[in-house]
Protein backbone atom coordinates (compact mmCIF):
# COMPACT_ATOMS: atom_id res chain seq x y z
CA UNK A 1 0.00 0.00 0.00
CA UNK A 2 2.99 2.56 0.40
CA UNK A 3 4.80 3.58 -2.84
CA UNK A 4 8.11 2.93 -3.99
CA UNK A 5 9.27 5.58 -1.62
CA UNK A 6 7.94 3.46 1.12
CA UNK A 7 5.55 6.48 1.78
CA UNK A 8 1.92 6.15 3.14
CA UNK A 9 -0.58 6.54 0.36
CA UNK A 10 -2.18 10.11 1.04
CA UNK A 11 -6.50 10.56 0.47
CA UNK A 12 -8.18 13.65 0.27
CA UNK A 13 -11.90 13.53 1.21
CA UNK A 14 -13.45 16.62 -0.19
CA UNK A 15 -16.76 17.54 2.01
CA UNK A 16 -16.93 17.35 5.57
CA UNK A 17 -20.22 16.10 6.04
CA UNK A 18 -21.59 13.07 7.67
CA UNK A 19 -20.70 11.41 4.44
CA UNK A 20 -16.91 12.57 4.49
CA UNK A 21 -16.78 12.82 8.36
CA UNK A 22 -17.33 8.87 8.33
CA UNK A 23 -14.85 8.40 5.38
CA UNK A 24 -12.41 10.01 7.28
CA UNK A 25 -13.33 8.75 10.30
CA UNK A 26 -12.90 4.59 9.09
CA UNK A 27 -9.59 5.77 7.22
CA UNK A 28 -8.16 7.08 10.25
CA UNK A 29 -9.48 3.76 11.95
CA UNK A 30 -7.10 1.75 9.47
CA UNK A 31 -4.30 4.04 9.91
CA UNK A 32 -4.67 3.08 13.48
CA UNK A 33 -4.87 -0.73 12.59
CA UNK A 34 -1.88 -0.48 10.68
CA UNK A 35 -2.54 0.40 6.85
CA UNK A 36 -0.05 3.15 5.59
CA UNK A 37 -2.17 5.31 4.86
CA UNK A 38 -2.47 9.21 5.60
CA UNK A 39 -6.09 10.82 5.33
CA UNK A 40 -6.65 14.25 5.09
CA UNK A 41 -10.49 16.15 5.36
CA UNK A 42 -11.17 19.08 3.68
CA UNK A 43 -14.08 21.22 4.03
CA UNK A 44 -15.11 24.70 2.63
CA UNK A 45 -16.96 26.06 5.77
CA UNK A 46 -15.86 26.63 9.15
CA UNK A 47 -17.40 23.69 10.78
CA UNK A 48 -18.02 19.79 10.09
CA UNK A 49 -20.97 17.78 10.21
CA UNK A 50 -23.10 19.45 6.85
CA UNK A 51 -26.76 19.91 7.27
CA UNK A 52 -26.27 18.50 11.40
CA UNK A 53 -26.95 21.13 13.76
CA UNK A 54 -27.96 20.61 17.56
CA UNK A 55 -28.56 24.12 19.92
CA UNK A 56 -30.13 24.31 23.49
CA UNK A 57 -32.09 26.63 24.03
CA UNK A 58 -33.84 27.69 27.92
CA UNK A 59 -34.03 24.09 28.12
CA UNK A 60 -35.49 23.16 24.63
CA UNK A 61 -32.79 20.72 22.64
CA UNK A 62 -33.27 21.58 18.47
CA UNK A 63 -32.30 19.67 15.93
CA UNK A 64 -31.51 22.24 12.66
CA UNK A 65 -31.28 19.69 10.30
CA UNK A 66 -32.74 16.22 10.80
CA UNK A 67 -33.74 14.75 14.13
CA UNK A 68 -33.16 11.10 13.93
CA UNK A 69 -32.39 8.37 12.00
CA UNK A 70 -34.29 4.91 11.00
CA UNK A 71 -33.57 1.95 13.48
CA UNK A 72 -34.13 -0.63 10.80
CA UNK A 73 -31.06 1.02 9.21
CA UNK A 74 -27.94 -0.10 11.62
CA UNK A 75 -25.33 1.71 10.02
CA UNK A 76 -25.32 5.18 11.93
CA UNK A 77 -26.80 2.92 15.35
CA UNK A 78 -23.48 0.97 14.77
CA UNK A 79 -21.33 3.99 14.59
CA UNK A 80 -22.58 5.72 17.51
CA UNK A 81 -21.45 2.19 19.39
CA UNK A 82 -18.13 2.59 17.44
CA UNK A 83 -17.80 5.95 18.62
CA UNK A 84 -18.69 4.94 22.56
CA UNK A 85 -22.44 6.69 22.61
CA UNK A 86 -24.15 3.57 22.71
CA UNK A 87 -25.15 4.37 25.86
CA UNK A 88 -26.44 7.66 24.74
CA UNK A 89 -29.29 6.02 22.02
CA UNK A 90 -32.76 6.17 22.53
CA UNK A 91 -35.66 5.93 20.51
CA UNK A 92 -38.82 7.47 19.79
CA UNK A 93 -42.07 7.35 22.18
CA UNK A 94 -43.68 4.77 19.83
CA UNK A 95 -46.07 3.83 22.10
CA UNK A 96 -46.96 7.89 21.26
CA UNK A 97 -47.33 7.43 17.62
CA UNK A 98 -49.62 8.69 15.49
CA UNK A 99 -49.16 11.13 12.48
CA UNK A 100 -52.14 12.90 11.08
CA UNK A 101 -53.17 14.44 7.78
CA UNK A 102 -54.58 18.05 7.61
CA UNK A 103 -57.24 17.38 5.51
CA UNK A 104 -60.46 20.26 4.81
CA UNK A 105 -58.40 22.00 7.55
CA UNK A 106 -58.82 19.63 10.67
CA UNK A 107 -56.19 16.87 11.35
CA UNK A 108 -56.77 13.24 10.76
CA UNK A 109 -55.14 10.34 12.00
CA UNK A 110 -53.56 8.29 9.20
CA UNK A 111 -55.23 4.94 9.77
CA UNK A 112 -53.58 2.05 11.62
CA UNK A 113 -51.53 -0.42 10.35
CA UNK A 114 -50.69 1.43 7.11
CA UNK A 115 -46.86 0.23 5.89
CA UNK A 116 -45.45 3.50 4.70
CA UNK A 117 -48.22 3.46 1.74
CA UNK A 118 -49.50 -0.34 2.25
CA UNK A 119 -52.38 -1.27 4.28
CA UNK A 120 -51.90 -4.52 6.58
CA UNK A 121 -55.26 -4.11 8.47
CA UNK A 122 -58.56 -4.05 6.32
CA UNK A 123 -61.05 -1.75 8.92
CA UNK A 124 -58.37 1.42 9.35
CA UNK A 125 -58.55 2.21 5.67
CA UNK A 126 -61.76 0.98 5.18
CA UNK A 127 -63.25 3.29 7.45
CA UNK A 128 -60.76 6.60 7.27
CA UNK A 129 -62.17 9.96 6.16
CA UNK A 130 -58.53 10.45 4.36
CA UNK A 131 -59.49 7.95 1.36
CA UNK A 132 -62.46 8.24 -0.95
CA UNK A 133 -64.72 5.60 -1.96
CA UNK A 134 -63.17 4.83 -5.22
CA UNK A 135 -59.74 4.45 -3.36
CA UNK A 136 -60.87 2.06 -1.05
CA UNK A 137 -62.24 -0.11 -4.01
CA UNK A 138 -58.75 0.25 -5.73
CA UNK A 139 -56.88 -0.96 -2.03
CA UNK A 140 -58.99 -3.75 -1.98
CA UNK A 141 -58.84 -4.55 -5.49
CA UNK A 142 -55.20 -4.07 -5.28
CA UNK A 143 -54.83 -7.63 -3.68
CA UNK A 144 -55.22 -9.27 -7.29
CA UNK A 145 -52.44 -7.02 -8.89
CA UNK A 146 -50.08 -9.88 -11.23
CA UNK A 147 -46.41 -9.32 -11.05
CA UNK A 148 -44.49 -7.30 -13.88
CA UNK A 149 -43.71 -9.58 -16.69
CA UNK A 150 -40.77 -11.50 -16.49
CA UNK A 151 -39.44 -10.21 -20.06
CA UNK A 152 -40.21 -6.26 -18.47
CA UNK A 153 -37.50 -3.94 -19.35
CA UNK A 154 -35.00 -4.37 -16.54
CA UNK A 155 -33.97 -0.78 -16.80
CA UNK A 156 -37.59 0.36 -16.20
CA UNK A 157 -38.55 3.33 -13.69
CA UNK A 158 -41.64 5.21 -13.17
CA UNK A 159 -43.14 7.77 -10.93
CA UNK A 160 -43.59 7.19 -7.31
CA UNK A 161 -46.99 9.16 -8.35
CA UNK A 162 -47.54 6.50 -11.00
CA UNK A 163 -46.95 3.79 -9.07
CA UNK A 164 -49.06 4.74 -6.06
CA UNK A 165 -52.11 6.07 -8.17
CA UNK A 166 -51.87 2.17 -10.21
CA UNK A 167 -51.66 0.42 -6.98
CA UNK A 168 -54.16 2.64 -4.22
CA UNK A 169 -55.78 5.22 -5.73
CA UNK A 170 -55.85 9.18 -6.56
CA UNK A 171 -56.95 9.61 -2.93
CA UNK A 172 -53.88 7.56 -1.03
CA UNK A 173 -51.55 9.69 -3.48
CA UNK A 174 -52.86 12.89 -2.94
CA UNK A 175 -54.01 12.75 1.07
CA UNK A 176 -51.22 10.54 2.12
CA UNK A 177 -48.08 9.92 -0.56
CA UNK A 178 -47.95 13.47 -1.69
CA UNK A 179 -47.35 14.72 1.85
CA UNK A 180 -45.17 12.16 3.01
CA UNK A 181 -42.73 12.67 0.06
CA UNK A 182 -42.79 16.31 -0.15
CA UNK A 183 -42.10 15.92 4.37
CA UNK A 184 -39.66 13.43 4.01
CA UNK A 185 -37.73 14.29 0.82
CA UNK A 186 -38.43 17.65 -0.37
CA UNK A 187 -39.97 16.23 -3.35
CA UNK A 188 -42.90 16.09 -5.85
CA UNK A 189 -44.50 12.65 -6.30
CA UNK A 190 -44.92 13.04 -10.14
CA UNK A 191 -41.32 13.59 -10.17
CA UNK A 192 -39.41 11.25 -7.62
CA UNK A 193 -38.24 7.44 -9.04
CA UNK A 194 -40.22 4.52 -7.45
CA UNK A 195 -37.07 2.46 -8.29
CA UNK A 196 -34.75 5.12 -6.25
CA UNK A 197 -37.16 6.24 -3.63
CA UNK A 198 -39.01 3.27 -2.79
CA UNK A 199 -36.60 0.39 -3.53
CA UNK A 200 -37.98 -2.41 -1.56
CA UNK A 201 -42.12 -1.94 -3.09
CA UNK A 202 -40.63 -1.66 -6.98
CA UNK A 203 -39.13 -5.52 -6.03
CA UNK A 204 -42.59 -6.08 -4.27
CA UNK A 205 -44.39 -5.60 -7.50
CA UNK A 206 -41.60 -7.16 -9.84
CA UNK A 207 -42.21 -10.88 -7.55
CA UNK A 208 -46.03 -10.20 -6.15
CA UNK A 209 -47.82 -7.83 -8.04
CA UNK A 210 -49.63 -6.33 -4.91
CA UNK A 211 -47.83 -4.87 -2.41
CA UNK A 212 -50.34 -5.70 0.15
CA UNK A 213 -49.62 -9.30 -0.17
CA UNK A 214 -45.59 -8.53 -0.27
CA UNK A 215 -46.02 -6.42 2.55
CA UNK A 216 -48.17 -8.98 4.57
CA UNK A 217 -45.35 -11.84 3.60
CA UNK A 218 -42.24 -9.86 4.46
CA UNK A 219 -44.19 -9.12 8.03
CA UNK A 220 -45.03 -13.00 8.52
CA UNK A 221 -40.72 -13.26 8.00
CA UNK A 222 -40.01 -10.65 9.61
CA UNK A 223 -41.76 -8.41 12.04
CA UNK A 224 -41.46 -4.88 10.40
CA UNK A 225 -42.38 -1.49 11.55
CA UNK A 226 -45.03 0.61 10.64
CA UNK A 227 -44.58 4.53 10.26
CA UNK A 228 -48.23 4.71 12.02
CA UNK A 229 -49.11 2.05 14.09
CA UNK A 230 -48.16 0.61 18.00
CA UNK A 231 -46.39 -2.14 16.23
CA UNK A 232 -43.18 -3.18 17.65
CA UNK A 233 -40.20 -2.64 15.74
CA UNK A 234 -37.83 -5.51 14.58
CA UNK A 235 -36.27 -7.05 17.53
CA UNK A 236 -38.03 -4.99 20.03
CA UNK A 237 -36.39 -1.45 18.06
CA UNK A 238 -38.36 1.70 17.73
CA UNK A 239 -39.03 3.05 14.55
CA UNK A 240 -36.39 6.01 14.85
CA UNK A 241 -33.48 6.21 16.89
CA UNK A 242 -31.31 9.46 18.02
CA UNK A 243 -28.92 10.82 20.46
CA UNK A 244 -29.69 12.18 23.96
CA UNK A 245 -27.36 15.16 24.02
CA UNK A 246 -27.91 15.77 20.04
CA UNK A 247 -27.05 14.03 17.03
CA UNK A 248 -24.40 16.70 17.00
CA UNK A 249 -22.62 14.30 19.19
CA UNK A 250 -22.31 12.16 16.49
CA UNK A 251 -20.46 14.82 14.88
CA UNK A 252 -18.29 15.79 17.66
CA UNK A 253 -17.33 12.18 18.18
CA UNK A 254 -15.88 11.75 14.99
CA UNK A 255 -14.05 14.92 14.90
CA UNK A 256 -12.27 13.84 17.83
CA UNK A 257 -10.71 10.86 16.72
CA UNK A 258 -9.45 12.82 13.93
CA UNK A 259 -6.33 14.44 14.50
CA UNK A 260 -6.48 18.00 14.16
CA UNK A 261 -3.54 18.48 11.26
CA UNK A 262 -5.31 16.56 9.21
CA UNK A 263 -8.53 18.55 9.27
CA UNK A 264 -8.40 21.40 7.12
CA UNK A 265 -11.85 23.95 7.34
CA UNK A 266 -12.51 26.85 5.59
CA UNK A 267 -10.62 25.59 2.34
CA UNK A 268 -13.04 25.43 -0.68
CA UNK A 269 -11.40 23.26 -3.25
CA UNK A 270 -11.21 25.12 -6.52
CA UNK A 271 -9.54 22.60 -8.82
CA UNK A 272 -9.08 18.26 -8.88
CA UNK A 273 -6.36 17.51 -11.43
CA UNK A 274 -4.56 14.23 -12.41
CA UNK A 275 -1.19 13.85 -12.46
CA UNK A 276 1.05 12.06 -14.88
CA UNK A 277 3.88 11.40 -12.30
CA UNK A 278 2.31 7.95 -9.89
CA UNK A 279 4.88 8.84 -7.41
CA UNK A 280 3.80 12.33 -6.88
CA UNK A 281 0.11 11.23 -6.35
CA UNK A 282 -2.25 10.45 -8.99
CA UNK A 283 -4.39 13.80 -8.16
CA UNK A 284 -3.88 17.28 -6.99
CA UNK A 285 -6.58 19.06 -4.90
CA UNK A 286 -6.50 23.12 -5.49
CA UNK A 287 -8.19 25.34 -2.79
CA UNK A 288 -9.48 28.60 -3.60
CA UNK A 289 -6.16 29.98 -1.10
CA UNK A 290 -3.68 28.73 -2.89
CA UNK A 291 -3.29 25.19 -0.48
CA UNK A 292 -2.17 22.37 -2.47
CA UNK A 293 -2.89 18.91 -1.99
CA UNK A 294 -1.28 15.63 -3.63
CA UNK A 295 -3.28 12.43 -3.16
CA UNK A 296 -2.99 8.78 -3.88
CA UNK A 297 -6.77 8.54 -3.78
CA UNK A 298 -9.88 11.11 -3.88
CA UNK A 299 -13.51 10.78 -1.91
CA UNK A 300 -15.54 13.29 -3.11
CA UNK A 301 -18.11 13.94 -0.45
CA UNK A 302 -20.34 16.82 -1.74
CA UNK A 303 -23.67 17.96 -3.14
CA UNK A 304 -23.85 16.49 -6.65
CA UNK A 305 -23.41 20.02 -8.35
CA UNK A 306 -20.33 21.09 -6.43
CA UNK A 307 -18.35 17.26 -7.05
CA UNK A 308 -19.65 18.19 -11.21
CA UNK A 309 -17.24 21.25 -10.65
CA UNK A 310 -14.22 19.77 -10.03
CA UNK A 311 -15.02 16.56 -12.55
CA UNK A 312 -15.91 18.68 -15.20
CA UNK A 313 -12.14 18.72 -16.54
CA UNK A 314 -11.26 15.69 -15.56
CA UNK A 315 -14.59 13.87 -17.40
CA UNK A 316 -17.00 16.17 -18.33
CA UNK A 317 -19.47 13.05 -19.18
CA UNK A 318 -19.11 12.32 -15.49
CA UNK A 319 -19.97 15.87 -14.38
CA UNK A 320 -23.17 16.37 -16.77
CA UNK A 321 -24.10 13.28 -15.01
CA UNK A 322 -23.76 14.66 -11.65
CA UNK A 323 -25.32 18.03 -12.87
CA UNK A 324 -28.55 16.11 -13.60
CA UNK A 325 -29.24 15.46 -10.00
CA UNK A 326 -31.83 18.50 -9.15
CA UNK A 327 -32.07 19.30 -5.42
CA UNK A 328 -34.40 21.27 -3.36
CA UNK A 329 -33.80 23.80 -0.45
CA UNK A 330 -35.49 23.27 2.66
CA UNK A 331 -36.20 25.13 5.84
CA UNK A 332 -36.54 24.31 9.30
CA UNK A 333 -38.48 26.11 12.19
CA UNK A 334 -38.58 25.32 15.99
CA UNK A 335 -41.02 27.09 18.45
CA UNK A 336 -41.02 26.20 21.92
CA UNK A 337 -44.02 26.57 24.02
CA UNK A 338 -45.17 26.77 27.45
CA UNK A 339 -47.43 24.01 29.36
CA UNK A 340 -50.42 25.62 28.66
CA UNK A 341 -50.12 26.16 24.77
CA UNK A 342 -48.74 22.33 25.20
CA UNK A 343 -52.14 21.07 26.71
CA UNK A 344 -53.90 22.95 23.38
CA UNK A 345 -52.04 19.83 21.25
CA UNK A 346 -53.09 16.78 19.76
CA UNK A 347 -51.06 13.24 21.15
CA UNK A 348 -48.31 12.15 18.55
CA UNK A 349 -45.71 12.80 16.51
CA UNK A 350 -47.02 15.83 14.00
CA UNK A 351 -48.92 16.30 11.27
CA UNK A 352 -48.26 16.38 7.79
CA UNK A 353 -49.94 18.93 4.59
CA UNK A 354 -51.34 18.03 1.44
CA UNK A 355 -50.89 20.39 -1.32
CA UNK A 356 -54.33 21.24 -1.79
CA UNK A 357 -54.47 22.39 1.51
CA UNK A 358 -52.77 25.36 0.43
CA UNK A 359 -50.38 26.09 3.48
CA UNK A 360 -46.64 26.70 3.41
CA UNK A 361 -45.98 24.47 6.08
CA UNK A 362 -45.42 20.79 4.40
CA UNK A 363 -45.11 18.98 7.91
CA UNK A 364 -44.84 20.23 11.57
CA UNK A 365 -42.86 17.57 14.27
CA UNK A 366 -44.46 17.60 17.84
CA UNK A 367 -40.81 16.96 19.12
CA UNK A 368 -41.54 16.51 22.76
CA UNK A 369 -44.14 13.50 22.03
CA UNK A 370 -42.10 12.04 19.40
CA UNK A 371 -38.91 11.99 21.81
CA UNK A 372 -37.92 12.54 25.50
CA UNK A 373 -35.54 14.83 26.59
CA UNK A 374 -36.57 17.76 24.05
CA UNK A 375 -38.27 19.90 26.20
CA UNK A 376 -38.77 20.54 29.51
CA UNK A 377 -41.30 18.90 31.22
CA UNK A 378 -44.90 20.02 30.25
CA UNK A 379 -43.91 22.11 27.73
CA UNK A 380 -44.02 21.79 24.28
CA UNK A 381 -41.44 22.07 21.34
CA UNK A 382 -42.78 22.39 17.94
CA UNK A 383 -40.26 21.58 14.32
CA UNK A 384 -42.07 22.96 11.12
CA UNK A 385 -40.83 22.02 7.30
CA UNK A 386 -41.14 24.78 4.92
CA UNK A 387 -39.78 24.56 1.50
CA UNK A 388 -38.88 21.62 -1.01
CA UNK A 389 -40.10 21.80 -4.74
CA UNK A 390 -43.45 22.84 -3.71
CA UNK A 391 -42.32 25.92 -2.45
CA UNK A 392 -38.72 27.42 -3.06
CA UNK A 393 -39.75 30.86 -3.23
CA UNK A 394 -40.49 30.51 0.94
CA UNK A 395 -36.41 31.02 1.86
CA UNK A 396 -36.35 34.15 0.27
CA UNK A 397 -38.50 35.56 3.49
CA UNK A 398 -36.44 37.17 6.04
CA UNK A 399 -36.71 35.61 9.55
CA UNK A 400 -39.04 38.02 10.65
CA UNK A 401 -41.81 37.14 7.87
CA UNK A 402 -41.05 33.26 8.28
CA UNK A 403 -41.94 33.79 12.00
CA UNK A 404 -44.51 35.35 11.28
CA UNK A 405 -46.01 32.94 8.34
CA UNK A 406 -44.85 29.61 10.58
CA UNK A 407 -47.26 31.28 13.93
CA UNK A 408 -50.02 32.36 11.34
CA UNK A 409 -50.57 28.94 10.20
CA UNK A 410 -49.95 26.81 13.48
CA UNK A 411 -52.60 29.22 14.92
CA UNK A 412 -55.11 28.12 12.39
CA UNK A 413 -54.13 24.41 12.19
CA UNK A 414 -53.72 23.67 15.63
CA UNK A 415 -55.49 26.82 17.35
CA UNK A 416 -51.95 27.99 19.31
CA UNK A 417 -52.65 31.49 19.53
CA UNK A 418 -50.00 31.37 22.42
CA UNK A 419 -46.59 33.74 22.21
CA UNK A 420 -43.75 31.00 21.65
CA UNK A 421 -40.59 31.56 24.03
CA UNK A 422 -38.25 31.27 21.12
CA UNK A 423 -38.31 30.57 16.95
CA UNK A 424 -35.38 29.20 15.28
CA UNK A 425 -35.01 29.12 11.67
CA UNK A 426 -32.42 27.08 9.94
CA UNK A 427 -32.20 27.44 6.33
CA UNK A 428 -30.70 24.93 4.28
CA UNK A 429 -30.34 25.97 0.13
CA UNK A 430 -30.14 23.10 -2.57
CA UNK A 431 -29.44 19.86 0.65
CA UNK A 432 -32.13 17.67 -0.47
CA UNK A 433 -31.02 15.47 -3.58
CA UNK A 434 -33.90 14.58 -5.73
CA UNK A 435 -34.07 10.97 -6.98
CA UNK A 436 -36.18 11.65 -10.09
CA UNK A 437 -36.66 8.84 -12.69
CA UNK A 438 -34.22 7.44 -13.96
CA UNK A 439 -32.21 8.39 -11.21
CA UNK A 440 -30.71 4.53 -10.98
CA UNK A 441 -30.33 4.23 -14.55
CA UNK A 442 -27.89 8.04 -14.18
CA UNK A 443 -25.59 6.62 -10.91
CA UNK A 444 -24.93 3.11 -13.29
CA UNK A 445 -23.73 5.33 -15.96
CA UNK A 446 -21.72 7.47 -13.48
CA UNK A 447 -19.91 4.64 -11.78
CA UNK A 448 -19.36 3.26 -15.05
CA UNK A 449 -17.55 6.59 -15.85
CA UNK A 450 -15.40 6.45 -12.26
CA UNK A 451 -14.22 3.30 -13.68
CA UNK A 452 -12.09 5.23 -15.85
CA UNK A 453 -10.58 6.98 -12.94
CA UNK A 454 -8.92 5.37 -10.85
CA UNK A 455 -8.76 6.29 -7.04
CA UNK A 456 -11.33 8.65 -7.21
CA UNK A 457 -14.70 7.43 -5.24
CA UNK A 458 -17.59 9.14 -4.17
CA UNK A 459 -20.04 9.34 -0.98
CA UNK A 460 -22.81 11.61 0.04
CA UNK A 461 -26.80 11.32 0.17
CA UNK A 462 -26.86 12.30 -3.83
CA UNK A 463 -26.71 8.22 -5.06
CA UNK A 464 -28.42 5.58 -3.01
CA UNK A 465 -30.34 6.83 0.21
CA UNK A 466 -30.78 10.84 2.05
CA UNK A 467 -30.94 9.37 5.87
CA UNK A 468 -27.88 9.52 8.02
CA UNK A 469 -27.17 5.97 8.04
CA UNK A 470 -27.14 6.07 4.50
CA UNK A 471 -24.57 8.90 4.23
CA UNK A 472 -22.75 6.73 7.09
CA UNK A 473 -22.89 3.57 4.53
CA UNK A 474 -21.77 5.66 1.79
CA UNK A 475 -18.65 6.81 3.70
CA UNK A 476 -17.54 3.58 4.93
CA UNK A 477 -18.22 2.11 1.58
CA UNK A 478 -15.85 5.24 0.17
CA UNK A 479 -13.39 4.31 2.59
CA UNK A 480 -13.15 0.56 2.48
CA UNK A 481 -12.84 1.38 -1.42
CA UNK A 482 -9.75 2.89 -0.87
CA UNK A 483 -8.07 0.92 0.96
CA UNK A 484 -8.95 -1.81 -1.33
CA UNK A 485 -7.78 0.26 -4.35
CA UNK A 486 -4.45 1.01 -2.36
CA UNK A 487 -3.63 -2.33 -1.21
CA UNK A 488 -3.71 -4.04 -5.08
Amino acid sequence: MTNSQGKARRIAVVGGGVSGLAAAYFLARARREGAPVEEFLIEARERLGGVIRTETVEGFLIEGGPDSFLAEKPEAADLCRGLGLGDSLMGSNDDERRTYILLGGRLVPLPDGLMLLVPTRLWPVMTTPLLSLRSKISMAAEWFTPPRPENADQAADDSVGNFVRRHFGEAMLENIADPLLAGVYGGDSAALSVRSVLPRFWEMEKQYGSLTRGTLEAMRKRRAPSLNTNQSAPQGLPLFMTLKEGLQRIVEQMEVTLEKSRVHLRQKVAALKTTSSREAGRYTVRCDGGTVFSADAVVLAMPAYEGAKLLSPVDAEAADLLNAIPYSSSMTVSLGYESAAALQLPPGFGFLAPQKENRRLLACTFVHGKFPHRAPEGKALLRCFLGGSRDPEVLRLDDVEVSALVRRELREILGLSAQPRFCRIYRWPASMPQYVVGHAKRIRKLNARLENHPGLFLAGNAFSGIGISDCVRTGKAAADDVLRFLGR
